[in-house]
C-alpha cells in the first residue's frame, strides 16, 4: 500500500475519523487501532513479513528492560549484544545474506574452485532497515541510560510499526517519539493544516516531479550505451532532482500524516542542494540516518576527537556502512566510500564568504554529488564507470533526438518545468507553516491544480522503498 494510491486513502479516512472521533481521550485504544491499522499496511506488501517486526518488538521490548533492570554492567552489556545480534541477524539473513555468499562465491571461483551455492530464496522485507535502526537505538539508549524502558507493549508496538514513517523513515528516536504514545494527544487544527500541506506538497514533490523526472531517467540509464555525453549529463542531473524529490516527498507526507494524528517526526531533509560544503550535505540530507550513523558508529568510535589519521579511519568506516545500509551491493558501498573520501579531503570549513564564492561553492558541491549518484543509480559499478567516462568524453554534437530520449521533446520540457517548480519552492515558508488559513487553502489549491495537470498518472514505488 502506498502513499500515492487511492488504496491508501480510504485507509487513512477509516483510521483518522476512527482515531479522533470515536477513540478521542482513548489513549489506549488509540494506540491499539494504530498497532492494527501499521500491521495491516505492512501486510500489504506480504502478510509473511509481519512476524519479522513483531519479534523484533517483543525481542527489544523485553531485553529493554533486561538492561535496565541488571545490576552489573557486564550483565547490562550482555542483554545488549544479545538487542544488537538478534536485530542485525535477522537483518543480515534477510538483506545481506546472499550478497556476501555470491561475492565469496565469485572470489572462490577467481582461483578456480568449487563452490556451493548457498544462497537463500527469500524477499527482502519492506522497510527492515528502517525499523531495525529504529529498535537498535531504543536498547543501546536504554544502555546508555539515555531513556528508561517503557512497561507498555502496546505504546511500543505501536512505536517500532507507526505507519507513516514504518517504510522509508525518518529513523526515529525512542526518546523522541515513544512518549508522544505514551501520553494523550490533542487534536490542533493549525498542525492538521499544516499537516495537509506536507502531504499535498510531498504528493507533489513524488508524482509531478520525481515520477516525471523518472520516465526519462529510466530511458537513458537502461540504455545508456546509446546516448552522448549531453543527454547522459541531463540524466544524471535529474536523477539528482529525482532521488531528492522521490524521498523527500515521502519524508513529508510521513510527517503530515503524523501531525494530522497529533504526532511530530523530525525533519529529514534540510534543502540540501544549497550546501556549500560536503559536511554541510550531510547535515541536510537523510538527517535521521545520518545523524544516527553519528551518535552509535562515529562518536563511540572516537569521532574527531582522536589523532587525525583514526578520524579519517572512523570517518571511512561510517560511510562504507552507510553504503551498505542503502543496499547489498558493490556499487551502493563504493558510493559510501567515495563520499568518504570526498569528506576528507575536502574538509575545510567556510567562514564569510561573499555571496558569488558560495554560489560557486553551491556548483561544485552539487556537481560532485550529481556524480556520485551515478554509482548510486547504476545496476552495477562497472554500468558505472561506463557512464562516467561517456560523459568525460564530451561531445559537443547536439543530437536532438538523443536528448529527448523518452516520450520525445514534451516530457524533456515538462522535465525542466518540474525542476523549475521545485527551485520556486525555495521562496516558501519554512516547514510549509502560513501565517493565515487562507494562503494555506490557496497554496494547496495550486498545488493540487499541478497535480492534476503535470501529475504521472502511472504509480511507480518510492526509491527507498528497497532499502
Amino acid at each position: 500500500m502506498q502513499f500515492n494510491s487511492f488504496c491508501f486513502l480510504i485507509f487513512f479516512i477509516f483510521i483518522f475519523i476512527s482515531y479522533w472521533f470515536f477513540l478521542y481521550k482513548k489513549r489506549f485504544y488509540q494506540n491499539l487501532l494504530l498497532l492494527i491499522g501499521s500491521y495491516f499496511f505492512y501486510g500489504f506488501w506480504d502478510w509473511r513479513f509481519i512476524s519479522l517486526i513483531i519479534a523484533s518488538t517483543i525481542s527489544d521490548f523485553i531485553l529493554g528492560i533486561k538492561i535496565y533492570n541488571s545490576k552489573s554492567k557486564k550483565q547490562r552489556k550482555k542483554f545488549l549484544i544479545l538487542s544488537i545480534s538478534l536485530n542485525l541477524g535477522l537483518l543480515f539473513i534477510f538483506k545481506y545474506f546472499n550478497f556476501f555468499i555470491s561475492s565469496f562465491e565469485f572470489l572462490i571461483q577467481k582461483f578456480g574452485l568449487d563452490f556451493d551455492n548457498w544462497s537463500l530464496s527469500i524477499l527482502l522485507p519492506v522497510g527492515i532497515s528502517f525499523y531495525t535502526f529504529q529498535t537498535l537505538s531504543y536498547s543501546i539508549d536504554i544502555y546508555q541510560k539515555k531513556i528508561k524502558p517503557t512497561k507498555d507493549i502496546i505504546s511500543f508496538a505501536a512505536f517500532v510499526a507507526f505507519f507513516p514513517q514504518l517504510v522509508a523513515g525518518p529513523i526515529e528516536r525512542a526518546s523522541r517519539l515513544l512518549p508522544q504514545f505514551l501520553n494523550e494527544r490533542e487534536f490542533i487544527s493549525n498542525n492538521a493544516i499544516n499537516g495537509i500541506s506536507l502531504v499535498i506538497f510531498g504528493l507533489f514533490k513524488k508524482i509531478v516531479i520525481a515520477d516525471r523526472l523518472a520516465i526519462y531517467v529510466n530511458s537513458v540509464f537502461s540504455n545508456y550505451q546509446n546516448y552522448d555525453s549531453i543527454p547522459l549529463i541531463i540524466a544524471s542531473i535529474f536523477f539528482s532532482f529525482q532521488i531528492y524529490c522521490d524521498f523527500s516527498g515521502y519524508s513529508l507526507i510521513a510527517r503530515g500524516i503524523s501531525k494530522l494524528l497529533g504526532f511530530e517526526l523530525m525533519i529529514n531533509f534540510n534543502r540540501p542542494y544549497l550546501a556549500q560544503t560536503f559536511s554541510d550535505f550531510w547535515h541536510r540530507w537523510h538527517i535521521s540516518l545520518s545523524t544516527w550513523f553519528r551518535d552509535y558508529i562515529y562518536i563511540p568510535l572516537g569521532g574527531n576527537r582522536i589523532n587525525e589519521k583514526r578520524t579519517y579511519l572512523n570517518i571511512m568506516i561510517v560511510f562504507s556502512l552507510s553504503g551498505l545500509w542503502h543496499g547489498a551491493n558493490w556499487n551502493f558501498i563504493f558510493w559510501g566510500v567515495l563520499h568518504g573520501i570526498i569528506l576528507i579531503i575536502f574538509n575545510k570549513k567556510i567562514k564569510n564568504q561573499k555571496k558569488l564564492v558560495q554560489l560557486l561553492n553551491t556548483v561544485f558541491v552539487f556537481s560532485v554529488i550529481n556524480l556520485t549518484w551515478i554509482f548510486f543509480r547504476s545496476e552495477n559499478i562497472t554500468v558505472a564507470f561506463n557512464i562516467i567516462f561517456k560523459i568525460l568524453d564530451f561531445d559537443l554534437n547536439l543530437n536532438l533526438v538523443q536528448i529527448s530520449a523518452s516520450k520525445g521533446p514534451l516530457n524533456l520540457l515538462l522535465s525542466f518545468l518540474s525542476i523549475i517548480l521545485l527551485l520556486t519552492s525555495y521562496f516558501l515558508p519554512k516547514d510549509l507553516k502560513f501565517k493565515s488559513h487562507f494562503k494555506s487553502i490557496a497554496f494547496n489549491s495550486i498545488i493540487i491544480f499541478l497535480i492534476l495537470i503535470l501529475g504521472v498518472n502511472e504509480k511507480s514505488e518510492f526509491i527507498y522503498f528497497q532499502f
